[in-house]
């Protein structure tokens, strides 16, 4: 499999934000397309609204796989568990970077925006090239 070190996949996903999330709800998975807010050594934080179907499912099943492509062919997916995350300073932080979310704040206050991080992810690097390649995973 392709190799990438911790580094260059936190910067990778950070070039590529645009990641796909697997949830899982009874035993029916759900995937999504949602925007990474940023990835570094504290792990990944995505955002979403607690009024959601993602929310309800990460509360009951905290396991979540991420998939990211990058501009040059490699996808790299990442398991882990999404832990909640109640901070009011990061979630000010998102909103002045994605202003849409601001009229929804203003109706409904902080307490609908969700913020997930993964810590500890195992991620796997793949390419075209090393279709059969046994997977080499790396701990985030």
């Amino acid at each position: 499999m392709a190799t990438m070190t911790k580094k260059e996949i936190l910067e990778a996903l950070n070039a590529n934000p645009i990641c796909y999330v697997a949830t899982v709800e009874g035993n029916k998975p759900h995937v999504r397309a949602m925007g990474l807010y940023r990835a570094d050594e504290e792990g990944l934080i995505f955002q979403a609204w607690k009024i959601k179907d993602i929310h309800k499912q990460i509360v009951n099943n905290p396991e979540v796989e991420i998939c990211c492509n990058t501009k040059d062919g490699k996808q790299i997916r990442i398991s882990g568990r999404f832990e909640i995350v109640e901070d009011l300073q990061l979630k000010k932080e998102i909103e002045a970077k994605r202003t849409f979310m601001t009229p929804v704040i203003k109706e409904k206050g902080y307490d609908v925006v969700a913020v997930y991080r993964l810590r500890n992810g195992k991620a796997c690097v793949w390419t075209m090239a090393e279709n059969f390649a046994p997977k080499t995973y790396i701990d985030l």
